[in-house]
């Protein structure tokens, strides 16, 4: 009996419980907020915007830009007889995303599953944070 609890102590995958009760909740809780999660879209869609402008031909006639500060952000197009935009704004609860005449588009609420991990949920159902940026950003940018 004893060599099966030794066994047991030197395999992790027989310390699936174990392991679960090391999971510090506090600090995931802690990292599942709408201003750490806004941040963090933020700077993806900072990535996505530099993507689609290396992506853009030659002498095009648009351009795509943030503009913004800590609590929105506002991604532009700028071509010459047109300027759209997708606003992100930080609410107390959700990020909301507004369309260039501050109509609400869809807003993402966060949620921590059972899993310690930290969940975007927009238009009801679960989204990655890709799956956010396109809802919001593909037809402004294709």
């Amino acid at each position: 009996m004893n060599d099966t609890v030794n066994e047991q102590a030197k395999d992790p995958a027989n310390n699936k419980a174990e392991d679960k009760s090391e999971f510090n909740w506090v600090t995931a809780r802690a990292a599942c907020t709408p201003p750490k999660v806004f941040a963090e879209l933020r700077r993806q869609v900072e990535e996505d915007l530099k993507t689609r402008n290396d992506l853009r031909p030659k002498n095009a006639p648009y351009e795509f830009s943030l503009d913004g500060n800590i609590d929105q952000f506002t991604v532009l197009l700028k071509a010459k007889d047109l300027n759209r935009s997708i606003t992100f704004k930080l609410a107390e609860q959700a990020i909301e995303v507004l369309d260039d005449q501050g109509n609400p588009m869809f807003h993402v609420t966060l949620t921590m599953n059972d899993q310690g991990e930290c969940k975007l949920h927009a238009n009801e159902q679960e989204r990655e944070y890709w799956q956010v940026r396109r809802m919001a950003l593909e037809d402004l940018m294709f």
